[in-house]
């Protein structure tokens, strides 16, 4: 929480410094203006008194008026002039400033992101290496029976597992984000693959019940990596934030022509304001010091690129009573029968 109120601090100061720059600038300018009018007006008395000592306005009155009218047309454009470049100078300046402000913001908001990835990932990296850890020191020092020995070994391979999982999809961003990852599109018995990703995360998650409403014989063209990356982790995401002991559904069903697949969770839900957000490369809700649920804040973002690059889109709508529902629309589909 300190930290945290010593960024905020931080973004006050860096705010207040750019502000009060600004300021400086817009008074200078503001003070060089009344300046140059200043000037105008001097050489305009300068240029009539010039003109009485030339002309004599009484001998010479039609030349005198046409020379006043002259010095009176050079200053309105001289104060035309100076008025222009200064008001066209201030909105180059405004722009920029704008620009400017923008461009620090996004590198600090950018900034705090990847501290608080680099803190996520951390913690995610550090705590299946200790299990894993942990488990094969007890083995080695400890006489265990034989169940006991595979009880702890399965646990250290679910742990390495997840380690595998954080690290490629930390790999499998870097590579969407820069375009280096060619998706391998086949057809592909997509009911299967979600039915089959449900099972496997169904003996890997015991502390949600996870049902499945999979429409059959449903067919696309895409990557089976990159798509059982997609329902592993919306359900992992699910399993993270919602209670223990809820259920987790899974829908793959056809809609006005577009195949949607959704997750609904019993979780606390997401705020409206933070739902733009989520997606966002390593963006998570709330505070890194104090959240309590696991993540790196690259799941979301991976499910949205890899959605997107299958042509499709992702929301996420609010699950009545409680709870949140991701929903995937993708257009491109069949249905195959036998």
């Amino acid at each position: 929480m300190k930290r945290f109120f010593n960024k905020m601090q931080e973004g006050k100061s860096v705010s207040f410094v750019y502000f009060l720059v600004m300021a400086y600038t817009i008074a200078a300018l503001v003070w060089w203006g009344i300046l140059l009018f200043r000037q105008s007006e001097q050489i305009k008395g300068f240029e009539q008194q010039n003109l009485y000592l030339r002309v004599d306005s009484l001998a010479q009155p039609v030349e005198h008026q046409l020379e006043l009218q002259r010095i009176n047309k050079e200053e309105h454009m001289r104060s035309f002039k100076y008025l222009g470049e200064g008001i066209i100078f201030l909105g180059i300046i405004l722009l920029g400033a704008v620009f400017v402000y923008r461009a620090v913001w996004k590198y600090m908001k950018l900034s705090r992101q990847q501290q608080n990835f680099m803190m996520a990932v951390t913690h995610e990296l550090k705590s299946p290496i200790a299990v894993a850890k942990l488990n094969l020191e007890t083995i080695r020092k400890h006489k265990l029976d034989e169940e006991t020995q595979l009880k702890l070994l399965n646990n250290t391979i679910r742990e390495t597992n997840r380690l595998d999982q954080l690290c490629n999809n930390i790999l499998l961003a870097a590579q969407l984000e820069t375009h280096n990852y060619r998706l391998f599109k086949e057809p592909l018995d997509f009911s299967s693959l979600v039915f089959g990703s449900i099972k496997d995360l169904d003996g890997r998650i015991g502390t949600h019940q996870i049902n499945a409403e999979v429409m059959p014989d449903i067919w696309l063209e895409g990557d089976k990596l990159t798509l059982q990356i997609i329902v592993n982790n919306l359900v992992e995401n699910a399993a993270k934030y919602a209670p223990k002991n809820t259920t987790i559904l899974v829908k793959l069903f056809e809609s006005n022509k577009e195949l949607k697949l959704q997750v609904i969770d019993e979780g606390p839900g997401i705020p409206d304001e933070e739902k733009g957000r989520i997606f966002l490369k390593f963006y998570r809700v709330g505070n890194e010091n104090t959240r309590k649920a696991k993540g790196s804040g690259l799941g979301l973002f991976l499910t949205a690129k890899i959605v997107e690059q299958h042509g499709g889109s992702i929301e996420v709508k609010d699950n009545v009573p409680v709870g949140s529902c991701f929903e995937i629309t993708l257009p491109e589909y069949s249905i195959q029968t036998a």
